[in-house]
């Protein structure tokens, strides 16, 4: 047993995995980073899994899909392999003596990469049947296509360097000089290189007692000592520069597909961009090591720096911009100053006026024939990525059909964060469309579909084939330039999945609205700058800024938000692209770029989720301003409040803190931002309660629960079948049916002579 034993620990891939474990920790880092990303241990919640699980190619995931991938991490561990081979091959002098040393090298360093294809293999089988609702065959038909990939590229690279690597009979034959291998210019490189004097002074040469061959047989090492350390030293040299050839070529494709993202067949899934980026942080990882030594962790932390301080410059730092506004005139001063005179008596009363006139127009539309008065609907929808953007969508579909058309005549304002305004907006896009041709089903499957699609996959792709580098293809919008980054890919695939019924621009709303045909939306996006909310929207919503008391009594409150329109009007505030405000409400920090408003100091814009992620805020607003004209003309009011997630009951125990908890732990309160701000809101519903009396004020909710409370659907941008499935069948649950109940109830006194 303790020969067998012996035999395992001094054969040639076991004493390779464990001097990666003792030097190459950084990029073991690497591999650990894909392995937390895979098993969804890391950014679960940001849907990264999927990318590798369910990766997306041309809209679809399959065989050809699963191929791209394995072609990518074929690259990644061809990478692996040259890298390491670049790195600690002079710790084993006979590889120089064997016909075809990088082959042999890289079949003997092969654990870590196969034991990745076997957790992937199984997670990615695992994933297909369980949560894509896949048939075996199928799971297994894509975990081929992976395997495919995987052989196609080694193939390729092996075939490339079966052409062109020497092994030392090649050097045998060949002498130049009586005896002498080299040139003298030869033997001044050898010298510049750190193995040079190792394989010399055998200095940390590890022993090794058998290899594997081509054949995977085991066979005994054979000695070397009587080779010139310069000849062996030169096979490795001519090998590293096939390496650097192929791990150039990594980063040309990627630099490449990056200036076609326009075109979706080269847009190959993410995970296979996010693999073709691992082998180029792995090259470069491997370079620096090499060349630097000791002190490649000093150089590492210089490039770090080097690189921050050169991308200060703006040449080197990209901004993302709004789409259809003009940047180059002067920028809108930001101060408070400007906010006071936007927000102002008179501003405030003509918006009022002009928003008074809207809602006179809704009245007249609903007039009943008894005489009754209209409930007034506001319709808030929570945050919470594509999950919220399904869940919005399949609510306003039930809801409008089961209340015969009334939801959305009776609704005033919609108002939300994230995914779940996506949503609303596309339900609303799509009952304007209705107005004008009956031919659309408002109510057709295929819309809620088309919400699902996924926006991950070209998101993630164009972070790393693009924006890693710096973005210079351009495009035209409304007569003005802009930059192509994971912002304009978001807005693109948004429109194509949705047959770009909402590529409009902000003024294409705002006779609609006018004319009540559909209800008003204000889009919130935060403030980076200074905390404040920006009020996106066709009209003019001075009365937003600030509350009523305000506009009163100057000076009592601070003006908490800024009117887009009124503000960047000179900067052409209507022509700003619907999903380019969508966007911004949506902007979650790293995978979509925060916008740069054109104003001095820069407006930076990101998720409307980190001031109100459920929309209330708007809708308490609105009805603290227009309390008076509420209560003489409607019946009431009915929030419904429609959210991606439940609230969170639960109470946890600190008291079995270890030290360093208890430490952190006053900070965990800065991570629960949504509970304080349900605390919050309900402090104003309670507001709101009082101002309109009991019998004027109802709140309905629909919440999607989970089934799976430890496998909650991600705040991505991606959904699997079963998380769909879960969410669209969440509209049956015994709390939403009471909901709806209540909602048919509230409205069934209304006129229900127009129906949708």
């Amino acid at each position: 047993m303790k020969k067998w034993l012996a035999n395992v620990y001094y054969s040639f891939p076991c004493r390779l995995l464990v001097l990666h474990l003792r030097s190459n920790l950084v990029l073991l880092a690497i591999w650990i980073f894909l392995v937390l990303f895979l098993t969804g241990s890391l950014a679960e919640k940001f849907g990264i899994r999927y990318l590798f699980l369910s990766p997306e190619y041309m809209g679809k995931v399959g065989f050809w899909s699963f191929f791209y991938l394995g072609l990518a991490f074929g690259a990644l561990a061809m990478s692996w392999n040259l890298t390491s081979y670049l790195l600690i091959a002079h710790y084993f002098p006979f590889l120089a003596t064997l016909a075809r040393p990088f082959t042999k090298f890289s079949l003997n360093n092969v654990l870590i990469p196969v034991a990745f294809v076997l957790l992937f293999l199984i997670s990615t089988i695992w994933f297909d049947v369980y949560y894509e609702y896949h048939s075996l065959s199928k799971a297994l038909l894509n975990g081929a296509g992976f395997l495919a990939g995987i052989v196609v590229l080694v193939f390729c690279i092996s075939s490339y360097f079966y052409f062109t690597n020497k092994d030392i009979l090649s050097f045998l034959n060949y002498k130049n000089y009586s005896g002498s291998y080299f040139q003298k210019d030869d033997k001044q490189g050898m010298k510049d290189i750190p193995a040079m004097e190792e394989i010399k002074s055998n200095k940390n040469q590890m022993r090794v007692d058998t290899y594997l061959t081509e054949s995977f047989r085991p066979r005994l090492v054979r000695s070397v000592a009587h080779y010139d350390p310069a000849l062996l030293l030169r096979v490795f040299k001519q090998n590293h520069s096939n390496a650097l050839i192929v791990q150039l070529s990594s980063l040309v494709i990627l630099v490449v597909l990056g200036l076609l993202i326009e075109h979706p067949r080269f847009r190959i899934p993410a995970g296979a961009s996010i693999f073709l980026l691992s082998s180029i942080v792995v090259a470069m990882t491997g370079a620096i090591s090499y060349w630097f030594d000791k002190w490649r962790m000093t150089v590492l932390i210089l490039l770090f720096i080097a690189i921050n301080q050169i991308t200060r410059f703006d040449v080197f730092n990209h901004k993302n911009k709004a789409y259809g506004l003009d940047y180059s005139i002067p920028p809108s001063s930001y101060s408070y100053h400007n906010l006071e005179s936007i927000c102002t008596g008179d501003n405030v009363s003509s918006d009022i006026k002009n928003t008074q006139q809207i809602l006179d127009n809704w009245r007249r539309k609903l007039n009943s024939p008894k005489g009754e008065k209209p409930k007034m609907v506001f319709f808030c929808a929570s945050g919470g990525g594509m999950k919220s953007a399904l869940w919005a969508m399949e609510v306003l579909q039930k809801a409008n059909r089961l209340t015969q058309g009334q939801m959305m005549r009776h609704t005033v304002l919609m108002s939300g964060a994230s995914g779940g305004m996506i949503g609303s907006a596309y339900f609303r896009e799509l009952y304007l469309r209705k107005q004008q041709n009956n031919l659309i089903d408002l109510y057709d499957e295929a819309y809620v579909q088309n919400i699902g699609k996924d926006l991950l996959n070209s998101i993630a792709f164009t972070i790393v084939t693009n924006d890693l580098f710096v973005p210079w293809a351009q495009f035209k919008k409304g007569g003005f330039s802009y930059k192509k980054d994971r912002g304009y890919i978001f807005e693109k695939q948004l429109n194509e999945n949705t047959d770009f019924v909402m590529d409009k621009s902000i003024r294409d709303y705002q006779l609609p609205e006018m004319e009540a045909n559909i209800p008003m939306i204000f889009i919130t996006p935060s403030i980076v700058t200074d905390g404040r909310r920006l009020i996106i929207s066709p009209q003019g919503v001075s009365y937003m800024m600030a509350a009523p008391i305000g506009i009163e009594i100057p000076s009592s409150v601070e003006i908490d938000a800024v009117d887009f329109r009124r503000f960047f009007g000179p900067q052409g505030a209507d022509n700003l692209q619907f999903t380019t405000a969508l966007r911004m409400n949506a902007t979650y920090p790293y995978i979509l770029p925060n916008i740069y408003l054109p104003s001095k100091p820069h407006i930076e814009v990101m998720d409307s989720g980190f001031r109100d992620n459920f929309g209330l805020k708007s809708a308490i607003r609105f009805i603290h301003v227009f309390q008076k004209w509420i209560k003489e003309n409607t019946g009431g009011v009915i929030l419904l409040q429609v959210r991606g997630y439940g609230r969170n009951k639960e109470i946890k125990s600190s008291d079995s803190q270890g030290v360093f908890d208890a430490i952190l732990n006053p900070l965990g309160l800065a991570g629960k931002i949504l509970s304080l701000q349900d605390y919050d809101h309900d402090t104003n519903l309670g507001f709101v309660f009082d101002i309109l009396g009991k019998e004027n004020f109802e709140i309905i909710h629909f919440t999607y629960y989970s089934k799976d409370e430890k496998r909650e659907p991600s705040m991505s941008f991606h959904l699997t079948q079963r998380e769909k499935r879960e969410i669209l069948e969440a509209i049956d649950l015994k709390e939403n049916q009471e909901s709806m109940n209540r909602l048919q109830k509230a409205l069934s006194t209304q006129d229900v002579t127009k129906t949708q």
